[in-house]
């Protein structure tokens, strides 16, 4: 028994002058978020733009098609005056013909993208009271004014007189328009039925 010690002492000796050693403590991190005040982004007609069907000769054949634009009501109620962005999900990422800033339709006959729509935010009022639509594209260190609602930028809302800062708002009333472009019709194979696939996510983030 005492030899089974001493080797085994021996051993854990050995280990301990090697050069590299096991660490002997760990990080521990706890993380979260504390908000002022809950905000709920609602949308009109349950946030759907519908095009309706189109025809082959409804299409351009070499320029694309800029389809009526969709419009529905945004409102964004807090439970008090509070920094707010607004952004966006493309849920259909990738596919967007026009602008890869902009939104894809999907792809349709397996590798052809249909085409792109871009979200724009119109005459808001926050409280009652006109204010700008703004936009950030770098996280929110700059701000300029910009009716683009999308995942290229962060979209925020200011006083008239002072464009280059977000305010806090407790309820925002506005008018969001959908621009839908389809691609030229040369660009796609037109014997079936192609469907108009957009779906995007709209995300309200805390300043």
């Amino acid at each position: 028994m005492n030899r089974r010690l001493s080797l085994l002492t021996a051993a854990l000796l050995l280990t301990g002058t090697s050069s590299t050693f096991a660490a002997s403590s760990t990080d521990l991190t706890v993380t979260g978020t504390i908000t002022p005040s809950a905000c709920a982004p609602t949308l009109s007609d349950g946030g759907i733009v519908d095009h309706g069907k189109l025809t082959a000769k409804d299409l351009d054949p070499l320029l694309p098609t800029r389809l009526p634009a969709g419009e529905m009501q945004m409102q964004v109620h807090c439970e008090g005056a509070t920094f707010f962005t607004l952004t966006t999900v493309d849920n259909r990422a990738g596919t967007s013909a026009i602008n890869p800033a902009f939104h894809g339709l999907g792809v349709v006959n397996d590798d052809q993208k249909l085409g792109s729509v871009a979200f724009g935010v119109f005459e808001p009022q926050a409280d009652s009271v006109p204010v700008l639509t703004i936009m950030s594209r770098d996280g929110g260190a700059s701000w300029a004014p910009s009716s683009y609602l999308g995942h290229a930028g962060l979209t925020s809302f200011a006083a008239p007189g002072d464009p280059r800062t977000p305010i806090a708002i407790k309820d925002l009333n506005a008018r969001l328009r959908a621009f839908t472009i389809i691609a030229p019709a040369s660009d796609l194979t037109l014997l079936d039925e192609l469907p108009i696939d957009g779906h995007a996510t709209m995300q309200l983030k805390y300043l």
